[in-house]
């Protein structure tokens, strides 16, 4: 049983209480009438009687007209019988007045519930009663010799039976609407005294009139009855200004974005609104149910449960004004026969309306909240694994190290995956994302309460210690994890190994969380160079080191102050000697270490953070000079080197082409040289980027290829224009045959897919003469030009070579000249040897 159930029995049992105490009283008092009226009774008149037939008659009159307030499914009447009983005290005996009373009183109500007639002969006997015995103490007499001599005794008696009834009916009024006494006796008090003030004028005068002459009585109904008229308009007046209040409060607590407190204020609001004994709201979406009353809620769950209120049940529809939305039903429900006033009702449709609103409202602002948290989810946390990603262990870990009640050492172990990509390769992404999830499984399930377990990318975890009692215990928790993934991964019926190293950091003194990354990144290729499973960061050991370090402080002034500058090292046709395109390389001046070298700060730019306004800094000193030669006569592409970070960006194409447009260039004008060194791993994520550069026109390029062991995995998965051979093979190819049968198989390869090639590192006549005859059409090397300036560059096109503008080296044979080939070599249709000779070894 629930609380509001237990509530309601106790109610019911105090109200029997009381309704017994006032029905024991009057019948004691009706008892003790009823010899005393006997035993004083004298040979009856015709006048007496039709006394004693008027009293009672005119009693129940008064009990009659009554005004009517609805209270729950009881209905409380305002009377005017307490007028016929104080008429009645005054010109009969106290113990006649009483039983006419009961007479009267029992005659009126027959129609009501054997409780209900009970008390309402019960107070009026005893009304009856207190009045009597009131003017019995006086010297009252009637008729009474005077006005003066009426008025005073009269207002004694009637003071003492407005009194009477208010004690006697207030009470059962309050635990009937559960409201506290206090505040019920308070309840339009001022009507009250209002209805007892006129009421004792129609008393005082009707005694008068009967003391002058009893034949004016016939005037004092039509008088009762006005001001009973009268009294009522102002009574239904008062209550339903105070329905509307009632109903305005309602909806303005209605303007909540809370569905539950919606539904409760809903419930328990319209409890004391309609007074109503059970209010039900069921509501479409999801077959929620929710009933009450004033107390609170009784039931919440879904839709079809039965209620324990029997009775009457006012249902209405939750609509709005229009009629365009319906979320579900509103019921009042009442114990016993209720029917609505015509303001009742449309104070339902009102207050319905509202309902349907806030329902509406709050079920928006559910449903974008849930929308905000799933973004702020996904922003948060990595799709395919759903662990913590870089950005939320970067902003947890920076909050945590700032938070002054931190306790413990903070510590950072970075987990990556050797040779994951060997898993893509051959048995597919798809069984890749397989082991990614597992992993991520495992180190969930081997983390403790306060760990944050992030994927940072490909095959790259980490997992933030908190609270650690001592540095060394870091170095125990990241054994503990790496040796979860000691054991084989089941995938499709196969059993994968997967190795992994591992590198821990304790949170420094300065540098937040981007610096306790790095320490980790460090110390897990410190572990992956010593063929070890995991190592701990040592300063000693950190060779990013002190100089790097050095750099990397440095970083935000040099972007902001434009230290980094390009140099431009131009692509020769082999063949003619003519410029083609032109490589940008980028340079640091460094205003105390002088230029310094891209390998020395690259690794520190995109640790840093600043690699998008570091790339941005780089494009448009590329653009700008291919613009200054292009208005000088030499429309040459630029090529730029990417770093694999920027392709990881989603913004990267749009930065590009925003550069492009920025500057005049058509796309084709840029070439984007790509590493070698991206993984397999990440190409899910590249493969949007490049696509759309090359939707665009931009041009792309494969640098450094052939040091890697995937160059042609690579190249089945980016689409490129171009193949520059790296510098280490053409060094090599008159001393290495395994070089050159890579240059052969890599211009083979160009050819069979329609790429360009470009040999990288051509330092002598010999390498470019040899490279030609392979068929190779394009290289780069010192023996054209060095990096340079841009403006040094276009000076040297001006000039050009053997007056020849645009040109950088002689041709290697005059023009129109017939070249004898070796038997072994013909041409194709592009002019490039199909065959070639065998280069010595």
């Amino acid at each position: 049983m629930t609380l509001p159930q237990r509530r309601e029995i106790e109610t019911d049992r105090r109200l029997l209480l009381l309704v017994g105490l006032v029905v024991v009283a009057a019948g004691t008092i009706v008892a003790t009438s009823l010899p005393a009226a006997l035993s004083s009774a004298k040979p009856a008149t015709v006048n007496d009687v039709a006394v004693l037939v008027m009293l009672t008659f005119t009693i129940a009159l008064g009990t009659l007209v009554k005004a009517r307030v609805r209270i729950r499914s009881t209905t409380q009447s305002i009377s005017w019988n307490e007028t016929a009983i104080i008429v009645g005290a005054a010109i009969a005996p106290t113990s006649v007045v009483v039983l006419c009373t009961a007479v009267g009183i029992a005659l009126a109500s027959l129609r009501l519930t054997p409780m209900k007639l009970a008390f309402g002969i019960g107070k009026n006997v005893i009304v009856a009663w207190g009045a009597g015995t009131a003017l019995a103490m006086t010297t009252w007499t009637w008729p009474p010799a005077g006005t003066a001599s009426l008025i005073v005794p009269l207002a004694l008696a009637y003071v003492v039976a407005a009194v009477l009834d208010d004690l006697l009916a207030i009470p059962v009024i309050a635990l009937a609407s559960q409201t506290r006494i206090a505040k019920q006796f308070r309840s339009n008090l001022d009507l009250r005294l209002a209805g007892f003030a006129v009421r004792f004028v129609v008393a005082a005068c009707t005694l008068l009139i009967l003391r002058m002459d009893p034949r004016l009585l016939l005037a004092i109904p039509p008088l009762v009855l006005s001001l009973h008229l009268a009294y009522s308009a102002r009574i239904r007046g008062r209550t339903e200004q105070q329905a509307w209040q009632r109903l305005a409060r309602t909806t303005d607590a209605l303007n909540v974005v809370d569905l539950d407190n919606v539904l409760t204020t809903a419930v328990t609001r319209a409890a004391e609104l309609f007074s109503a004994d059970e209010v039900e709201i069921e509501l479409r979406d999801g077959g929620r149910t929710v009933r009450g009353g004033t107390g609170g809620i009784t039931f919440d769950g879904p839709s079809g449960t039965p209620t324990d209120v029997d009775g009457t049940i006012v249902p209405t529809a939750l609509e709005g004004h229009d009629r365009s939305a319906d979320v579900g039903v509103l019921r009042l429900r009442f114990r016993g026969p209720v029917q609505l006033s015509e303001r009742e009702q449309y104070t339902l449709r009102t207050f319905a309306s509202a309902l349907c609103t806030a329902v509406r409202n709050a079920q928006a602002y559910a449903e974008l909240a849930r929308v905000a948290d799933e973004h702020a989810y996904a922003a948060a946390h990595d799709a395919l694994t759903g662990l913590a990603n870089r950005r939320h262990l970067l902003d947890q870990g920076t909050e945590h190290l700032s938070a002054r009640h931190a306790e413990g050492v903070t510590a950072l172990v970075l987990i990556d995956l050797n040779h994951f990509k060997e898993v893509n390769d051959t048995l597919g992404h798809a069984a890749g994302d397989q082991v990614l999830v597992q992993v991520a499984e495992r180190l969930r399930g081997a983390a403790q309460g306060g760990d944050l377990v992030a994927r940072l990318g490909g095959d790259e975890f980490a997992v933030l210690l908190r609270g650690l009692p001592a540095p060394a215990v870091a170095a125990h928790r990241a054994e503990a994890l790496l040796a979860t993934l000691h054991e084989p991964f089941e995938l499709d019926g196969m059993r994968i190994s997967v190795e992994a190293s591992g590198g821990i950091s304790a949170a420094p003194a300065s540098g937040g969380m981007a610096e306790l990354l790095r320490r980790a990144d460090v110390a897990m290729y410190q572990a992956k160079r010593a063929g070890q499973r995991i190592s701990t960061y040592a300063p000693t050991r950190d060779t990013a080191d002190l100089g790097r370090l050095t750099l990397g402080g440095d970083l935000p002034r040099a972007v902001a102050d434009h230290e980094f500058v390009v140099n431009f090292q131009p692509i020769v046709d082999l063949g003619t000697g003519e410029v083609t395109s032109v490589e940008a390389l980028a340079r640091w001046h460094h205003p105390t270490h002088g230029m310094i070298d891209p390998l020395r700060f690259l690794e520190a730019v995109e640790r840093s953070g600043l690699l998008p306004a570091f790339a941005e800094a780089i494009l448009d000193q590329a653009l700008i000079a291919a613009a200054s030669w292009r208005d000088a006569g030499f429309d040459v592409p630029v090529a730029v080197n990417v770093s694999p970070r920027s392709l990881l960006d989603a913004r990267f194409p749009g930065s590009v082409l925003a550069r492009l447009r920025a500057h005049d260039l058509p796309p084709d004008r840029l070439v984007l040289e790509l590493t070698e060194t991206l993984t397999l791993s990440q190409l899910d994520v590249v493969d949007r980027v490049l696509s759309r550069l090359r939707e665009e026109g931009v041009r792309l390029a494969l640098d450094d290829f052939g040091t890697g062991y995937s160059s042609l995995s690579l190249l089945s998965r980016i689409p490129v224009h171009e193949l520059k051979i790296d510098r280490s093979f053409v060094t090599t190819m008159e001393s290495s045959a395994e070089a050159a049968a890579v240059i052969r198989s890599t211009l083979d390869l160009g050819r069979s897919l329609d790429l360009d090639v470009v040999a990288e590192g051509v330092e002598s006549e010999p390498q470019r003469r040899a490279l030609w005859e392979l068929g190779c059409a394009a290289g780069q090397g010192h023996l054209f030009a060095r990096p340079m300036p841009a403006g040094t560059l276009l000076a040297a096109l001006q000039r050009g070579s053997g007056g020849r503008p645009g040109t950088l080296a002689p041709p290697l044979h005059d023009a129109g000249a017939v070249i004898r080939l070796s038997q072994t070599r013909r041409q194709n249709g592009r002019g490039r040897p199909d065959r070639v000779p065998h280069l010595p070894a």
